[in-house]
């Protein structure tokens, strides 16, 4: 939630050095309603986490429940990435090898692993569109209803391409969980509250993940087609439900606020927050916030469609929210999704394979608990950088492991090791630190087609490493085994160079101050060390003399105002 952005109208630097951005033609509002979204933003930036918690605590809960679709997608994610590892359906849809075992080609494991993908990529362009027309709730259950549907191919297929056929149409609703629970926890939520909302999809997904490496270790002593069709049918637990709570969730304001709905937005406003919490808090002052900042980039930006993403500022930030949806998997983080698979190539038996899984998303989990106390203390970007600069070294380690040979017992629990040191850098840093990123620096208009664009980005790389990797990894095709290691080493310490000098740091900024700071073409670098000034009622020339030798981005008062105006 913000207060103020900038214009495309930039003027140059005033003789006493303050770097100004004119907003004379956007505030066509009247005084009032600048008054209170400056009030509100006010209030909201000096409220604290815990006063926060407090008074939103409704709204922490309903993202929680809403981001609960993304464990689905974990799930299934592991459950196909994992089942390439397991006898009986390698036995149904492999090939046999002249050892008398039998292993899925390559070709096969990307192109069903690429399945889902590709109807990410469908899910998130599609979602783009209808979620901006009817809004985040329905299109959540249609999407669930879809779910349904789509698990009952998966359940009775017999063949590779009908799973594939299913991995594909179940890939459609995964492309709107990803976009709208991150976006749904990044409106509902405060300035304070922002960063633990997004990263918990991250934890959902590893929830998912870990669910899944259960279900598959329990199956293992399973000998027939039931070991892998019960994990398929344990997905039909989730969709009712959840379809049940979405219907009665609130709608997001900020999308009611950009439909003109103001009455509506309000109401919504006021079932995601607390009474009686000794926390001073006005409906209205919040809703005038968030009408101001549509307002602002409304004239800055006049549309939303995706060729907007790519005007003026938002170019920029276009660029960084995909690269940085990209580093998830450019870091190396596909040896997670084929962990069993790449534990059994390492040289572990079947069940330490499983086994090693499941305490990799454990780990997982306990790491994207550490990110949120981590993100208390160190800034976003940081801990993306050191992120990837750890994991960079890890995968060294790995790579250099792999010479010792695979009859080398102890080199095979070395790689095990790092790799679940891997996992648990991973999801204390870059997996759920990305989600925060994503979310906050898009615009408010723009934010359902920037992470629809980003995450179709990533799903899109996600398609290439899931050619290479099961290459990599698989006897009949590269062999390089752990080896691998070294490959994305050099990929990790690539998107660390393009951090440190392109990814800029959000915490403690609202979204406005964010919109400022970008339309001023603030370095990376200097984004939390820049002032920006709130938005309030003063002129400029009010400013004190000994402030006007600082380094602040200021937003001038406008004098126009449109009649008729009304506060909602």
């Amino acid at each position: 939630m913000s207060q103020a952005t900038t214009t495309e109208h930039q003027q140059p630097s005033g003789h006493d050095g303050v770097r100004r951005v004119s907003a004379a033609d956007i505030l066509k509002m009247d005084e009032s309603t600048v008054c209170e979204a400056a009030a509100a933003t006010e209030a909201e930036r000096n409220m604290g986490l815990f006063k926060s918690l407090k008074l939103y605590r409704k709204a922490c809960l309903w993202s929680i429940f809403l981001s609960t679709c993304i464990v689905m997608e974990g799930y299934d994610t592991v459950i196909l990435n994992n089942l390439y590892a397991y006898p009986p359906f390698q036995r149904k849809f492999g090939v046999q090898q002249p050892d008398g075992s039998y292993e899925l080609t390559a070709a096969w494991q990307s192109g069903l692993s690429n399945g889902a993908l590709v109807g990410q990529v469908l899910g998130l362009f599609f979602n783009g569109i209808i979620a901006d027309r009817i809004g985040y709730r329905l299109t959540l259950i249609g999407a669930l209803m879809g779910c349904i549907g789509f698990i009952f191919i998966l359940f009775f297929a017999e063949s590779l391409v009908q799973l594939l056929i299913g991995e594909i149409l179940i890939g459609v609703p995964w492309g709107v969980f990803q976009t709208l629970t991150t976006t749904y926890a990044a409106e509902v939520c405060p300035t304070h509250l922002r960063a633990y909302l997004t990263t918990y999809v991250n934890l959902c997904w590893v929830i998912g993940q870990f669910i899944a490496s259960g279900v598959l270790r329990a199956m293992v002593l399973r000998d027939d087609q039931w070991g892998y069709k019960i994990p398929f049918a344990l997905e039909w637990a989730w969709p009712i439900p959840l379809m049940i709570g979405i219907y009665l969730a609130p709608e997001s304001p900020w999308w009611l606020v950009r439909h003109g709905r103001l009455e509506d937005a309000k109401k919504s406003i006021i079932r995601l927050t607390s009474r009686n919490t000794g926390v001073v808090f006005d409906a209205d002052e919040t809703l005038s916030m968030m009408v101001h900042t549509n307002a602002m980039e409304k004239e800055a930006v006049a549309g939303t469609s995706y060729k907007d993403l790519f005007k003026g500022a938002n170019r920029r930030r276009t660029e960084i929210v995909c690269v940085t949806w990209m580093i998830q998997t450019l870091c190396g983080s596909t040896f997670m999704g084929y962990s069993t698979y790449f534990y059994q190539q390492a040289g572990l038996a079947v069940e330490n394979s499983f086994n090693m899984s499941l305490g990799q998303y454990a780990l997982g989990a306990i790491g994207t608990l550490t990110a949120w106390f981590l993100m208390s203390l160190a800034g976003r970007r940081t801990l993306y950088l050191c992120g990837q600069l750890t994991m960079c070294s890890l995968l060294l380690i790995i790579g250099c492991a792999s010479f010792a040979g695979r009859e080398n017992v102890a080199a095979q629990w070395a790689i095990g090791s790092m790799l679940l040191a891997y996992t648990f850098t991973y999801d204390a840093t870059v997996g759920p630190v990305c989600y925060s990123l994503v979310s906050e620096l898009t615009s408010t208009r723009l934010r359902t087609k920037s992470v629809v664009l980003a995450r179709n980005v990533y799903n899109i790389v996600g398609i290439v490493t899931n050619i290479i990797t099961p290459r990599m990894l698989n006897p009949t095709a590269w062999n390089w085994g752990a080896k691998s290691g070294f490959f994305w080493a050099s990929s990790c310490l690539a998107c660390a160079v393009w951090t440190y000098f392109r990814l800029p740091e959000p915490k403690g900024r609202t979204y406005g101050e964010l919109d400022i700071l970008f339309e001023n073409r603030v370095s990376a670098r200097k984004f939390k060390t820049t002032p920006v000034d709130r938005v309030d009622a003063e002129h400029v020339e009010n400013t004190p003399e000994g402030e006007k030798g600082s380094e602040a981005v200021m937003l001038e008062r406008v004098e126009n105002r449109s009649p008729g105006k009304t506060t909602q």
